[in-house]
C-alpha cells in the first residue's frame, strides 16, 4: 500500500475513534479509567509510528500515550496480541527474551493488536483510556474490521 494512501486510511480511523469516544464515556467502567483522556499508537510494517491524543489532561494524555505505544511495540515486536503474548510467556511457550523484551518490560493488559487491513497490510496498534476489551473493539471499529 502507498504511504500516501496508508496515511489517509490511519487519519480516517483517527476520526472514527473521535466519533466513537462518547458512546464509550457513556460507561462508568471505561470512563472512570482515563476521564477521557485516550491514546493511540500504531506502527506500520515498515516502522512508520502513528499516534493520536484525544483529551486536555496533558499529564494523563502522556502516560495514556507511553501504554499505547507500549502496547503496539509490543505487537509489532511478537505479532501477538497483548496479554495473549504474556500469558505464552509465562506458560513457557515462548521464551522471555525471544522477541527482545524482559518479563518486566511485557505489557498483560489488553489493548495492543495486530491488524490486518483488506489489502494485506499489517499494523501493530495500540489503545489507552478504555478497558483492555474497550481498547481493542474501538480499534477495530475504527478500521471497519469489526464483526459483530
Amino acid at each position: 500500500m502507498g504511504e500516501q494512501n496508508l496515511d489517509a486510511i490511519i487519519n480516517s480511523a483517527f476520526i472514527e475513534i473521535e466519533k466513537l469516544i462518547p458512546a464509550y464515556m457513556k460507561e462508568e467502567a471505561d470512563r472512570s479509567i482515563s476521564n477521557g483522556n485516550l491514546a493511540v499508537c500504531i506502527i506500520a510494517s515498515d516502522g512508520t509510528v502513528y499516534g493520536k491524543l484525544f483529551g486536555t489532561d496533558k499529564a494523563r494524555l502522556r502516560s495514556s500515550y507511553k501504554l499505547a505505544w507500549t502496547k503496539a511495540s509490543q505487537v509489532w515486536l511478537t505479532g501477538v496480541k497483548t496479554g495473549e503474548y504474556e500469558r505464552m510467556v509465562f506458560n513457557k511457550e515462548v521464551e522471555e527474551d525471544s522477541n527482545g523484551i524482559d518479563a518486566p518490560d511485557l505489557i498483560g493488559w489488553e489493548g495492543g493488536q495486530p491488524l490486518i487491513l483488506p489489502d494485506g497490510t499489517k499494523l501493530s496498534v495500540g489503545f489507552s483510556g478504555f478497558r483492555g476489551v474497550t481498547d481493542l473493539e474501538i480499534m477495530l471499529k475504527a478500521f471497519d474490521l469489526y464483526t459483530n
